[in-house]
């Protein structure tokens, strides 16, 4: 019988333990290796906030030669920390919890593993090497609260569960709208899920009832919902893509799109990471941050954003970016 080495009985069973908290994949690794492991909250077969997590993650092995490896996980904050302590003890320099939600797992397992940088996404957190990266959804948020005072008669607001980086997006909105118009209603609804699309399309359609002519996502997989919502909803249904690029799905609803290019941020924070150069404060990436954040617009929706409109959001945006303008309460 083949005997199995002790390195490769440790990857076995690191293997099989994440494997029971969610769906692994890794590749075999090499005890010099640079190293980092990503957690998911869902699929990252799904477009959008999983699939830019994954997106980053392999630029980290091509950009960076690292190691990589990835494990997909409910919502069950027992399982976080199982597979945080999975990773760092296996030898992981970096371990990306993809999501606010992860940051109190991070913060106990790395009592035990002091030589693993844990990094959270949509988080503010520096605690030790726990470091929060943030995008500040709120700036370019506020573009869009502004495009929406501009052109509708009101917003709603589709969230997938009431937490900072989404309430705090949804605050840069509301600012946006109201610096335009100060009475430009705007409805918030959070669905308490980040995957059940049809919860969002049922809110999306009431807020249109409503009087809403602008229905916004910040809900994972489960925005699609609003989007479906602002095709079916007619011609004076707006609505913008956020994270990834849906106008495909309602070419003449979606008057523009949030992209944000977190791979180029993570691969310039692992990259100092790999270098011996770890934060030494939570990372903030945001409008000034042109290589990460982009807003851009569709000219074939039936509502189209006018030149004069565009050249005004870019006055503003130009301004939040030197901090002229504040998105949202610090």
């Amino acid at each position: 019988m083949e005997k199995t080495a002790p390195s490769r009985r440790l990857l076995l069973a690191t293997t099989f333990a994440l494997a029971l908290a969610g769906t692994l994949w890794q590749q075999p690794a090499l005890a010099d290796d640079f190293k980092m492991g990503l957690l998911v909250p869902g699929s990252i077969g799904e477009e959008g906030w999983n699939r830019i997590a994954f997106d980053a993650l392999k630029r980290v092995e091509k950009e960076l030669d690292a190691r990589i490896s990835y494990v997909e996980l409910p919502e069950n904050p027992a399982a976080f920390e199982k597979a945080f302590r999975d990773y760092a003890s296996q030898g992981y320099d970096v371990v990306l919890g993809h999501g606010f939600q992860f940051q109190d797992a991070a913060l106990t397992a790395a009592e035990d593993f002091p030589d693993t940088v844990f990094l959270i996404s949509s988080s503010h957190i520096h605690e030790g090497k726990v470091i929060g990266l943030n995008t500040d959804a709120s700036q370019p948020f506020y573009l869009m609260g502004a495009i929406a005072a501009k052109m509708g008669r009101g917003a709603g607001l589709i969230g997938g569960m009431e937490i900072p980086p989404i309430t705090q997006a949804f605050e840069g909105f509301t600012n946006g709208a109201r610096s335009v118009n100060p009475d430009f209603p705007v409805s918030i609804v959070y669905l308490g899920s980040f995957t059940d699309a049809s919860a969002a399309k049922e809110a999306a359609f009431s807020v249109i009832s409503q009087g809403a002519d602008f229905v916004v996502p910040n809900a994972n997989s489960a925005g699609m919902g609003v989007i479906q919502a602002a095709r079916e909803g007619g011609a004076n249904a707006a609505t913008f893509s956020v994270y990834s690029d849906y106008t495909h799905a309602a070419p003449q609803n979606v008057l523009g799109t949030f992209l944000a290019d977190y791979g180029q941020g993570i691969v310039r924070i692992v990259s100092g990471i790999k270098n011996g150069n770890v934060p030494e404060s939570n990372v903030d990436f945001g409008l000034k941050d042109t290589d990460v954040i982009k807003f851009t617009y569709n000219d074939g929706a039936t509502r189209s954003v006018p030149a004069d409109l565009r050249q005004y959001i870019d006055e503003v945006s130009a301004k939040i970016a030197a901090g002229e303008i504040q998105t949202r309460a610090k």
